[in-house]
């Protein structure tokens, strides 16, 4: 099941991901020699009109665009490149103004961004959105909402310098923040009242036996209604959704940088995998949340400013928009290969540590 959920999730967003590129670049005319859904050996293919190998191959992890032109991993101009003819040249990727060639990049993780929004705004169009009022239903005995003498009927009026309008926003500013003190006004009757508090660290194990460490105030809402929502409002809560997922994966890598998480929450394929195949089973409405939720992982781990991937060449051309000029290509080589370095020391940290948390091995 791992192994099928990984593939049913990785495949088809990667393969996508690297459609965003060629779709942008035909756009713009730049060529493109190979498109494969997969790596290795070819299995299957086609040449279309315009001289593209489309191709089925035979580990099925993915895909890639090979545009003309693009000789070596950084996409810098080359010997090879000069010496084509120029009715080629003017074909290839590097032969691009700046602007083209930004969008042509961009549009790997726009197009993750995009695969995310649709689904969530798929959802919410046709089971509609959950309205639950900022108001405490309940206070759990012994909690953090009982020491800072919260009470049923308790409207939350605003946490952390934010206005609640739901206790969804309560929930999502208090769970990624296990230890941290928060500021909090609430209105009671007439009456607003500011409290600070520590938010409780809770350790959760899901059916699978996965620990999540949560913070918990300890109040409950009362369960509040599902409103329809049509389609424009529908696409405006998926672009929202999409937007705080995005901030809580950078809140989440903030605070393993600061020491406030451990870094054994950091995860690699195999808890991908892992986490995939569980998805899967409990059903497609989950395996789809899930596959968001990995697609918008692709598209801010890919803009992230590390040279091989597609926010580090953004980083290099706006460099080179401000400075009217590229990097030389002995400084963008030395960049691109740090970068690979880095992110294949990531992968073999995250892979080890992946395999260390194991059930089998005692995780």
């Amino acid at each position: 099941m791992w192994i099928v959920g990984f593939l049913l999730v990785l495949g088809p967003l990667v393969t996508l991901h690297e459609l965003g590129h060629y779709l942008v670049g035909r756009l713009f005319g730049v060529k493109a020699n190979a498109f494969s859904v997969g790596f290795g050996k070819e299995l299957a293919g086609f040449t279309d009109k315009r001289g593209t190998r489309w191709k089925l191959s035979a580990l099925p992890l993915g895909g890639y665009v090979q545009f003309a032109g693009d000789m070596n991993p950084a996409s810098q101009p080359s010997e090879e490149w000069l010496s084509l003819p120029p009715e080629e040249r003017e074909k290839t990727f590097q032969a691009k103004p700046l602007w083209q060639r930004a969008l042509i990049v961009f549009a790997g993780p726009a197009m993750n961004f995009a695969i995310a929004i649709a689904i969530l705004a798929a959802f919410n169009f046709a089971y509609g959105k959950l309205e639950v009022p900022p108001v405490v239903a309940a206070v759990q005995e012994d909690s953090a909402a009982e020491r800072i003498g919260l009470e049923p009927g308790d409207r939350f009026v605003e946490v952390d310098g934010q206005p609640i309008e739901s206790f969804n926003e309560l929930r999502s500013i208090v769970a990624p923040n296990p230890g941290e003190t928060l500021d909090m006004v609430i209105q009671r009757g007439d009456e607003l009242r500011k409290v600070r508090f520590e938010v409780p660290t809770l350790v959760e194990r899901d059916r699978f036996g996965n620990e999540y460490k949560i913070g918990l105030l300890g109040v409950a809402s009362d369960g509040g209604e599902l409103v329809p929502v049509g389609p424009g409002e529908a696409l405006v809560l998926g672009v929202q959704q999409t937007g705080e997922t995005v901030e809580l994966m950078v809140l989440g890598i903030w605070q393993i940088v600061t020491g406030r998480r451990s870094v054994e929450e950091l995860g690699g394929p195999i808890k991908i995998a892992k986490y995939s195949g569980e998805q899967l089973s409990l059903g497609w409405r989950q395996f789809v949340s899930f596959a968001a939720l990995i697609s918008i992982n692709l598209a801010f781990i890919n803009l992230l400013p590390i040279p091989a991937l597609d926010g580090g060449h953004l980083a290099f051309y706006a460099a080179e928009a401000v400075r009217r000029k590229p990097a030389s290509p002995r400084s963008q080589e030395w960049a691109f290969r740090t970068g690979l370095a880095f992110v294949l020391a990531l992968m073999l940290f995250v892979t080890i540590n992946d395999i260390v948390s194991l059930p089998i091995l005692g995780g």
